[in-house]
């Protein structure tokens, strides 16, 4: 056979297009001695697929599934956290566990009652309005400034209403001379 029609037989095959007779020419020319060198590479692909045809694939082991998931676990079980670090974390736990326990004792045992500072509930009726009331005034006082704010505000918005009102006026007047400036560009075009 030709090497162009070797090529185009690899060509078919390596798309899954060649049949079971372009297959065995293949094999068979591939098998032999008088290959191209630019087929090499291919020659021992070729040889390789022969080989491992005249041994036949094994079928693995009943029991082939089941070995490798325990070959996974163990290899995982060694990867996590080594035994003398893993000791370590342990402990780690243990100690921060009795440190939060000993500081939730002394803060919750240790801290002081809370007592009402008035017998008479009148009496803390009247202090709570007379804090109330002070904090009220000195809140008025605060936003007495805030006046200010709202009237130069209210200023600012009236100009800004002006300026957009003459705005409109000009570009109203404005298009009368637009349309003159192209009716006379118009005209000065058809003289020439």
């Amino acid at each position: 056979m030709k090497p162009v029609e070797i090529i185009q037989l690899l060509t078919k095959y390596y798309d899954g297009n060649s049949t079971i007779e372009e297959e065995r020419l293949l094999k068979e020319y591939f098998g032999g001695t008088d290959v191209p060198e630019e087929l090499f590479e291919e020659q021992k692909i070729f040889r390789c697929y022969s080989e491992i045809s005249d041994k036949g694939i094994p079928e693995p082991s009943a029991d082939f599934e089941k070995r490798i998931y325990e070959a996974i676990d163990r290899e995982e079980k060694r990867s996590l956290i080594p035994p003398r670090r893993r000791f370590f974390v342990i402990l780690s736990g243990v100690a921060a566990t009795l440190l939060i326990l000993a500081a939730a004792y002394f803060f919750f045992e240790r801290r002081p009652d809370i007592r009402d500072t008035y017998n008479d509930p009148e009496v803390a009726y009247a202090e709570a309005m007379k804090i109330l009331h002070s904090v009220s005034s000195r809140m008025n006082e605060g936003t007495k400034a805030l006046g200010q704010l709202t009237a130069l505000q209210e200023e600012t918005g009236r100009t800004l209403y002006a300026v957009g009102k003459s705005t409109s006026l000009l570009e109203d007047n404005i298009k009368p001379l637009e349309i003159i400036f192209k009716t006379l560009g118009n005209s000065e075009k058809t003289r020439e």
